[in-house]
């Protein structure tokens, strides 16, 4: 069977009957390809409700923050995918489905990649990121933009997640006065609050995972390589991937699928084995039986959250019970240093791949180096820093360059040690998947003292360049908890149908509330 038949045939099993109701945004991305394929929707009708759901909930009423700009040209594009339709038939598998896109990805609009700085608050990309293109390829409609964690979180060692100059503080849809973690916070509250059917974040270090986790979606952070990083404001390129972000396993696959691409001009691509990958989960493959899943318990925070330690024990139970053979506990002991060193390889890289793009982007002549960006933050501190500062500019400032045998070092004692141990792990024991803690629930916002990361998981993964999915698996209090299936690089078919399966043996994801606050039990904001 052919990709594009095999897609097809996954579409229409997908696809549940009648659409409920008038309110289009409460349809999977799945069923809204299937539909829009099949002609029962137009592009037109589909832009327009997520259009009209950003005003409403996202602008207005609880004033979520997460879309930075919508795109001027979403409506055009629409309905010249309609016009497409009416000639020839859908254009791609993704066929005026809406997506979102983190700010720090290039697009060949009118719409700014600023990567929540004031200082690129003008920057036009001259041409599409790659995975841009093969988004419009596929028929999606671009339909804007979201907030971020300001450099995604890569400025100040004291940042809030979810804060930039640009966009303000994103603010966690389930209650709004918690953190929705970052850096791609404006990606994650999006799909949760059903402001775009899919969106694309970005991560270093679990800035897909975290806030995917923490807002009760689904999100994918590939094998490094796989897709394309070009095109996107860079820190590492031993660490950057983009991923997909949606409401169900399915609908984040079906979004890898059209992501996950080779491109030569990105210096880590990596060509998946074997050909063109399936991405798509067999909707009926709902067990686990010959599956071997170890489980990781040796996660950070581990032991101190009872009930996100309740809430993982539970998920090893389900999994279980679907018939996996568990191998339980999974350990890794890692030296002193990993993770400094991988902090290091943070800092030259960053320095030298943000010169790099900014040579290569037409921004102004002022900030076209981190050298130059920290002079204009530091003369325009008021609005770009009013909270936290740029510590972190600095340090990577102060950095050599990429030929320094300390770089080098870092490389082999972070990245390099992780790849090794993990490999390790998985092979000596036969594993399929790790299952772990992604995070903690939500905490506070508080712009005075940072981020409180209670729990995490996120580097297994992100050091080795390994793949890694989250999903919600419970909640505390009403706010979600996730946890994620690690895997050897190009595991992303088997991690893929492993959380699927873990999916629909479980109860569905807490809907936000748009709580005020947790504490009082305030009555929701307008929704």
């Amino acid at each position: 069977m052919s990709r594009p038949a095999i897609l097809l045939w996954w579409l229409m099993l997908a696809l549940p009957g009648p659409a409920r109701g008038a309110d289009l945004t409460e349809l999977g991305a799945g069923e809204l390809a299937a539909r829009l394929r099949g002609g029962e929707l137009s592009a037109t009708a589909v832009t327009a409700a997520y259009l009209s759901r950003i005003r409403e909930v996202d602008a207005a009423g609880p004033r979520l923050n997460a879309v930075t700009e919508t795109n001027p040209e979403a409506e055009a594009i629409a309905a010249a995918l309609d016009a497409h339709f009416q000639r020839h038939g859908p254009l791609g598998t993704l066929h005026g489905v809406p997506v979102l896109l983190k700010a720090n990805i290039d697009t060949g609009d009118r719409m700014a990649t600023h990567a929540g700085s004031l200082a690129l608050a003008d920057h036009v990309a001259p041409a599409d990121a790659h995975l841009v293109a093969r988004l419009r390829a596929a028929g999606a409609v671009i339909l804007g933009k979201t907030n971020l964690s300001e450099w995604a979180n890569f400025r100040s060692t004291t940042a809030s997640s979810g804060w930039s100059s640009v966009g303000g503080q994103t603010r966690n849809p389930h209650v709004l006065d918690r953190n929705p973690c970052g850096s791609s916070s404006g990606s994650a509250v999006a799909v949760a609050a059903r402001l775009a059917p899919l969106a694309v974040g970005t991560e270093t270090d679990g800035s897909i995972i975290c806030p995917s986790a923490i807002n009760g979606i689904v999100g994918i952070k590939p094998t490094v390589g796989t897709v394309s990083r070009r095109g996107i404001i860079p820190i590492s390129h031993t660490q950057d991937s983009a991923g997909p972000m949606a409401a169900s396993v399915a609908d984040a696959a079906l979004l890898l699928q059209t992501l996950a691409d080779f491109d030569p001009g990105d210096r880590g691509a990596k060509r998946f084995p074997g050909g063109e990958p399936v991405f798509l989960p067999d909707p009926a493959r709902t067990r686990l039986d010959g599956v071997r899943i170890g489980v990781f318990r040796s996660y950070y925070g581990a032991g101190t959250r009872a009930r996100v330690d309740a809430v993982f024990d539970d998920a090893v139970r389900r999994t279980a019970a679907l018939g996996a053979d568990i191998v339980d506990p999974m350990t890794l002991s890692t030296p002193d240093g990993v993770f400094d060193a991988e902090y290091q390889v943070m800092l030259f890289e960053f320095k030298a791949g943000l010169n790099d793009y900014l040579a290569s982007h037409p921004v102004a002549d002022d900030r076209d180096s981190l050298a130059e960006l920290i002079v204009w933050n530091q003369s325009h501190a008021d609005t770009v820093m009013p909270i936290f500062g740029q510590e972190i500019f600095l340090q990577a400032e102060a950095k050599g360059g990429l030929a320094e045998p300390a770089y080098r070092q870092a490389i082999a004692d972070g990245p390099g040690w992780m790849r090794a141990a993990l490999a390790t792990l998985l092979d000596e024991h036969d594993i399929d998947a790790l299952l772990t803690v992604a995070g903690s629930f939500a905490w506070k916002t508080d712009w005075l003292a940072g981020d409180r990361f209670m729990v995490g998981s996120s580097s297994l993964a992100a050091m080795s360049g390994f793949p890694s999915i989250t999903l919600p698996a419970g909640q505390v209090r009403g706010l979600p908890v996730g946890v994620a299936f690690v895997g050897a690089p190009f595991a992303e078919p088997r991690l893929i149908q492993i959380a699927h399966a873990f999916e629909q043996a479980g109860p569905p994801p807490p809907e936000p509330r748009y709580l005020r606050t947790l504490e009082t039990r305030t009555q929701p904001v307008r929704r």
